[in-house]
């Protein structure tokens, strides 16, 4: 379904005692914004029925029912954007910012 890099979940690990979450999960969601582009949002929640639970690099992720249908088959990383800047990015086929043009044989 969801899959978090080692990168990302260690910075996950790392930040959950800043925000005091504990054994919190990390809750994903995402909705279909402007233009068609998926807005993504994320923070530490407890699950609620009718979430879908993952767990993964040894991160438990829910995610609503709204949004498992745009985030299936995303990955979460934390990547260096620029020198000194890194960010969490989502890696997503269902989004067409995401798309990596199709190569020319």
């Amino acid at each position: 379904m969801i899959t978090v890099t080692p990168l990302a979940a260690a910075q996950i690990v790392k930040s959950a005692p800043q925000a005091g979450a504990g054994e919190i999960c990390l809750r994903l969601a995402a909705r279909l914004g402007d233009g068609g582009v998926i807005e993504y949002g994320m923070g530490f929640d407890e699950a609620t029925d009718g979430d879908t639970k993952v767990v993964t690099n040894g991160i438990t992720i829910v995610v609503s029912a709204g949004s498992i249908e745009l985030l299936t088959g995303a990955t979460l990383d934390y990547v260096e954007i620029n020198p000194g800047e890194q960010r969490f990015i989502f890696i997503n086929p269902n989004d067409p910012a995401h798309k990596l043009p199709k190569s020319v044989d």
